[in-house]
């Protein structure tokens, strides 16, 4: 095999291709290519879900496949390497019957114009592989990186609840044995005319290469660096792709912290983070979708410093640290120094996140986090706000705060947490601290809120924490009205 090939599974068939264009995305591919013309391109920029595939990958333990879906359009060929990818055209039986999932469509007529309905029919055959009786909101859930303009919906779900009373033709075995005859232990490369894609599979190589490459490109899920390429048109001369080195893939508890590697995917580590702060549940269900979660990794939305990122307020109240390495050294930074400015952060020539360190929970804290944005799923914050609070009796003993959306960077509120330590946690602090709030931030106006709209909406945020905390409202933004 050349240093230009790949091998993957499509569809059930190995594929072995050779990549000219290290940035090319699996969309065109399969459309170019394979004729595979049930993957769309909507919006090229993993939004609207219309090219919604299957990857399916061997898992941690060597011994079971992990089945994901994700958005070609800002997938890079060479990152399939390995895989199998499984598009509309692979559903159908082997007689040519149509899938459940499919048939499901077809029997509660979830399909209208059909622009969309492959991308839905692919997020589907991902749940009904993951659940045979999912819940509304899983359904939901399932659903958000799927857009449709047509159906309003309802049908679309009613294939979802009724899918599960049919069987198919799936065998696991077979997908771990096709993924095993194509599968790669070592490095690999790919370079053609002056463009180069590396793909290390330890963190000692890609240390190296990084020194060796400092203006590199570092790619881990590809949704936010996929952007560059299918809508700013950017050409990246080298790229180091993250996603294989097997030390920065791992999710491990200490005695003290939670060690979340900086290359594992939202999906794998938001239940854990989730499992030691149940608070930051409904900000990580609103959190992109699950095809942008299977990709995006935590260490990718820390390391791109948006000041809208939605994981950082949380983190930074929580004291997360950040392992950084650069050739063979290691130094740990503390989340709150890590921006400096708008996407400038304290990172070196060559120097990368390798693990995020979060302190495990203690008992009495309580940690939320809220997010406000035009739409419900699948949207960027106008602001996002996350909060630590200790109390002792009624007084509080020490409150965080930090907001997204507010500044030219993720930043704790200082002012307002001054006001609420040592007060009594009461409406009348909470007042106090909303004015508080009107000195900790300048915000600017955009396309998402008005300067004035987003202090407001800040201020209304803690509030509602306030009553959260204190039993006034029991339902959540996502349970409200359902």
């Amino acid at each position: 095999m050349s240093a230009s090939t790949i091998r993957f599974v499509l569809n059930g068939e190995i594929v072995e291709t050779d990549v000219i264009d290290p940035t090319r995305t699996v969309l065109q591919f399969l459309r170019e290519d394979f004729a595979l013309k049930g993957t769309k391109e909507g919006c090229a920029e993993g939004d609207c879900g219309a090219c919604t595939i299957v990857v399916v990958e061997i898992d941690r333990s060597g011994n079971d496949i992990d089945l994901k879906t994700v958005n070609a359009c800002i997938q890079f060929l060479p990152t399939i390497d390995g895989k199998e990818l499984i598009t509309v055209e692979g559903l159908p039986g082997e007689n040519g019957d149509l899938h459940p999932v499919q048939q499901a469509m077809v029997d509660n007529h979830g399909s209208q114009c059909g622009f969309c309905t492959p991308g839905f029919i692919m997020s589907l055959f991902a749940l009904y592989r993951a659940n045979s009786e999912p819940s509304r909101q899983e359904i939901d859930d399932a659903l958000a990186g799927n857009l449709c303009r047509c159906t309003g919906y309802q049908p679309i779900i009613a294939a979802a609840r009724s899918m599960s009373s049919m069987a198919d033709e799936w065998n696991p075995r077979e997908h771990l044995d096709a993924l095993k005859s194509v599968a790669r232990q070592d490095s690999f490369e790919v370079e053609h005319n002056g463009r180069r894609f590396y793909a290390p599979s330890d963190i000692a190589t890609l240390a190296a290469l990084f020194v060796k490459h400092p203006d590199a490109t570092l790619l881990a899920g590809g949704t936010d660096v996929g952007l560059w390429v299918t809508k700013q048109h950017r050409e990246l001369e080298t790229i180091i792709y993250t996603a294989r080195v097997a030390e920065m893939l791992s999710v491990e508890e200490t005695d003290t912290h939670l060690e979340i590697g900086g290359a594992v995917s939202l999906t794998h580590a938001i239940p854990a983070i989730v499992g030691q702060y149940p608070g930051l549940s409904e900000l990580f269900r609103r959190f992109a979708s699950p095809p942008i979660r299977n990709a995006g990794t935590l260490g990718g939305n820390i390391a791109n410093g948006s000041p809208i990122g939605d994981s950082m307020p949380a983190l930074m109240v929580l004291d997360a640290s950040l392992v950084l390495r650069q050739g063979d050294s290691e130094r740990e930074l503390p989340l709150g120094d890590f921006y400096h400015d708008y996407q400038v952060d304290d990172l070196q020539s060559g120097e990368f996140v390798t693990r995020i360190r979060i302190p495990l929970a203690q008992d009495g804290v309580l940690v939320g986090s809220q997010k406000w944005s035009k739409r419900f799923d699948q949207d960027i914050s106008a602001v996002c706000t996350a909060y630590r609070l200790e109390l002792d009796g009624d007084r509080v003993s020490d409150f965080r705060m930090a907001c997204g959306g507010m500044a030219a960077t993720i930043r704790r509120a200082t002012n307002c947490e001054k006001t609420i330590t040592g007060s009594v946690w009461t409406e009348a602090t909470i007042d106090k601290a909303c004015a508080a709030l009107a000195e900790d931030f300048a915000p600017i106006s955009d396309m998402r809120a008005s300067a004035d709209i987003r202090l407001v909406a800040v201020q209304n945020l803690l509030r509602r924490f306030w009553l959260e905390t204190t039993g006034e409202v029991s339902e959540t933004v996502y349970t409200y009205g359902r």
